[in-house]
């Protein structure tokens, strides 16, 4: 009887050990302390984030906030924290532990009794530090900056602004104001009165309307207030960190004590002069002193929520192994902890490194520059690459966090509106693929040295001319949001159907430059010249723009009928009959989607010929032709030859909405595998920087569409999952649905079904039979 309930034992301790994962089982916990920034550990909330780090028994901490944009348009870090304690409880390794603990939304370290917490207000934007020990002890936090005085950028280092490689003169980082306020450190940038803004307005010959347009630069200042009420000011000193001098300025305990708290109250406002900026920062500290005690509470549920929204836990089946099937959904987790903490930021979270950049140093060794350097600028944007760190937010929930990036758009619709009068004298939007946060092209990809005769309205540009349609995806985002959860888009309509009109006027324009007729014998738009993503140039008829506005248009036009006058639906039923079918060729003696009607270079190493696919959704499982769009990916030589995990790479989505299990599976498991650095969801360089956030982006996007897909009323779970891999997750599909379900040990399970929404429109691919299964998918390999 002993070994009979021995073995029962056992078992049943094995299952309990095998089971699924949850979210505290993806709490990064280290044991040892950092050698330096590049093995910090990300933590914030609201529009903040921090990198932390404990190097040589001192607490480092880099600190950034959502558009904070220089006159240059870098984005600039706010400083970084030094903490020391005395006794010093972190001397020795020996206890040794630091913890980002997911579901409340902070990192804790801990060692010999005393614990720092490290949080931020969600809905504030402040920083706190709290201090408990077991015994009384003293604390210094330093304030330390780089940017104490001018500093010219030379080089590469201009990369991280909006000149790049094309300075125009002498490029100067301008000093921050540092000084102590009473027993407190005050710190600011204040951009002065010309800006890149301005020279990119002359450059691009769009001075006749410069008192129209939005400009975020001018007198933008941004800073903050360190304090704590048991500390006082105690020195100034000098020091270097990475290549990088800097000064620090010290705030230490009047006394020991067993608890501390130390705050940084954050501010960025475009104020006329600064003392109003200084009175708004300094009045919020005394607000703020009100709401305190609530803040920690109010923040632990906004993340607490923001978790049961959503997730995806994965483990190979029968295994306990932290192994590629386990970092997929640990590092999915993680990723989207990141994109939280800017769920409220002024501007999107930015592709190339997000709030978490660290010394570039430790990306390159050859790239000896401040704190403040991230490859492809700070306040521009690359729309192809921003589109992958938000799509991924539909299906899970996170709408809210979704503002930010729209309403960047939203900002910048006049001045993109104002280029289509200027340069062409017709209506509609011209957003550029590399665009600045004032609505300009990025000078430098514009180019500085141009012929005289050429397009003012171009970007003389080999990679960029004529690419124009990624706005189109943002325009879908923002009309999925109704779909997917009935949020009122009313505000965004303007934005998107002025971006349709741009493509219908400056198509037609163009034709009549070349000739007396501006749509071709079968009345539709000439799409030409055009660009497939940044790949296929000099594009005829790019079907990555034809699937972009045949989808727009349909999309618009299943709006209820509050949304759009009845002038408005008329003109969009006349601009579908416009828009040119897709083009198609033939590889192998089988129908594949083509890039383009032609094109005269290969440029880049994007698929735009699987656009239609994803993001358009036109092919996929359930859809008609699904094996057009399965020969283009098994076939064609360039999708083939430019086939990749890294970086924006999206063979992993492609394979998922083809239904490919094999490749799917295997580009997800490169795609979210541990980064290689200490931080497991610290990705890059890839194409960009690091932490490369399109490269998460994309990989939670693959993991989704391996999970749940739609095809009109219906959900497909589990579309393309292997059937080793244990899942539980909880997703969002259009019509307010949310499903819960799982997979473990080979048996599928649909636990929860939100709204009214009937089970028998979903169909579980995990459980069909190969009858069934073959109805919606050829050859599910």
């Amino acid at each position: 009887m002993k070994q009979y309930f021995f073995i029962i034992l056992l078992l049943a301790c094995f299952i309990l050990h095998a089971q699924i994962p949850d979210l505290a089982d993806y709490n990064p916990t280290w044991t040892s302390q950092s050698n330096n920034s590049s093995e910090s550990m990300p933590v914030g909330g609201g529009d903040i984030g921090m990198n932390v780090w404990v190097e040589k028994g001192s607490i480092y901490a880099y600190f950034s906030r959502s558009g904070t944009f220089d006159e240059h348009n870098t984005f600039l870090k706010l400083g970084r924290l030094k903490l020391e304690l005395e006794p010093n409880p972190f001397s020795t390794e020996e206890g040794f532990k630091q913890e980002l603990k997911l579901n409340n939304g902070f990192l804790e370290i801990s060692q010999n009794n005393t614990q720092i917490k490290f949080w931020v207000d969600v809905f504030n934007p402040v920083i706190h530090m709290d201090i408990e020990s077991s015994t009384k002890i003293e604390a210094s936090v330093n304030y330390e900056n780089w940017r104490y005085h001018d500093r010219e950028v030379k080089g590469k280092a201009n990369n991280a602004n909006s000149y790049k490689w094309a300075p125009q003169g002498k490029i100067i980082t301008y000093a921050d104001s540092i000084f102590f306020h009473e027993e407190k450190i005050l710190f600011y940038h204040r951009n002065r009165y010309s800006t890149v803004f301005d020279v990119a307005v002359k450059q691009q010959k769009m001075e006749s309307v410069k008192d129209q347009m939005t400009n975020p630069l001018r007198n933008l200042t941004f800073g903050g207030l360190i304090h704590g009420s048991n500390f006082q000011p105690a020195g100034i000193y000098e020091g270097v960190y990475q290549n990088t001098d800097f000064k620090g300025f010290r705030l230490k305990s009047k006394k020991p004590s067993k608890n501390q708290n130390i705050q940084i109250q954050l501010y960025t406002k475009q104020t006329e002069n600064i003392k109003n900026w200084k009175s708004v920062l300094l009045n919020s500290v005394q607000e703020y002193k009100k709401d305190k005690n609530r803040a920690a509470k109010k923040s632990q549920d906004w993340w607490n929520a923001f978790w049961d929204r959503s997730w995806i836990y994965v483990q190979e089946t029968n295994s306990t192994k932290k192994d590629s099937v386990f970092q997929i959904g640990q590092n999915y987790q993680l990723f989207r902890y990141m994109l939280g903490c800017n769920a409220y930021g002024e501007y999107p979270t930015k592709f190339n490194g997000g709030l978490f950049t660290y010394d570039p140093a430790y990306v390159d060794s050859t790239y000896k520059f401040t704190p403040d350097f991230r490859n492809w600028g700070g306040g521009t944007m690359t729309a192809q690459n921003q589109r992958l760190v938000y799509f991924p937010m539909l299906k899970s929930g996170d709408f809210e966090m979704m503002t930010p990036q729209f309403k960047f758009y939203q900002r910048i619709l006049k001045n993109a509106q104002l280029r289509s009068i200027v340069y062409w004298n017709h209506k509609g939007a011209s957003f550029t693929e590399q665009i600045e946060n004032y609505g300009l092209p990025n000078p430098s990809e514009y180019n500085w040295n141009r012929p005289e005769d050429y397009d003012p309205g171009m970007q003389y540009n080999a990679w960029l001319e004529y690419q124009w349609d990624t706005i189109l995806e943002f325009c879908m985002m923002i009309l999925d949001q109704h779909y997917y959860a009935k949020i009122d888009i009313s505000e965004y309509l303007p934005l998107v159907m002025s971006s349709l009109q741009f493509f219908d006027e400056h198509y037609q324009y163009l034709a009549g430059k070349r000739g007396s007729e501006k749509l071709d014998t079968n009345g539709d738009l000439i799409l030409y010249p055009g660009s497939a993503a940044e790949t296929y140039k000099m594009a005829y008829n790019a079907n990555s723009t034809i699937a972009g506005l045949r989808v727009i248009s349909e999309k618009l036009l299943y709006l209820p009928k509050h949304y759009l006058s009845d002038i408005e639906k008329s003109y969009l039923k006349e601009f579908q009959n416009r828009i040119p079918p897709l083009n198609f060729r033939e590889i192998a003696d089988k129908k594949v989607i083509a890039p383009a009607k032609s094109w005269e270079r290969v440029n880049n190493t994007e698929v735009p010929q699987l656009y239609p696919v994803f993001p358009w959704g036109i092919y996929g499982i359930g859809k008609p032709e699904l094996d057009i769009a399965r020969n283009t990916f098994r076939l064609d030589p360039d999708a083939k030859k430019f086939r990749s995990h890294i970086g924006w790479k999206q063979d992993n989505i492609f394979a998922a909405r083809l239904g490919f299990t094999k490749e799917a599976a295997r580009f997800t498991k490169m795609k979210l595998a541990n980064s290689g650095r200490r931080f497991a969801a610290f990705w890059g360089p890839g194409f960009d920087w690091v932490p490369d956030h399109n490269w998460g982006g994309s990989g939670m996007i693959g993991l989704q569409e391996m999970l749940l897909q739609t095809v009109n009323d219906k959900i497909l779970l589990f579309p393309a999952w292997p059937k080793h891999w244990n899942v539980h997750f909880k997703m969002h599909a259009p019509g307010n649905v949310i499903v819960e379900a799982k997979v473990e040990n080979g048996v599928s399970e649909i636990i929860e079904i939100s709204s009214n929404y009937e089970r028998n429109n979903i169909i579980n691919l995990y459980e069909s039979s190969e009858e069934e299964k073959s109805k919606l998918i050829l050859d599910n390999e």
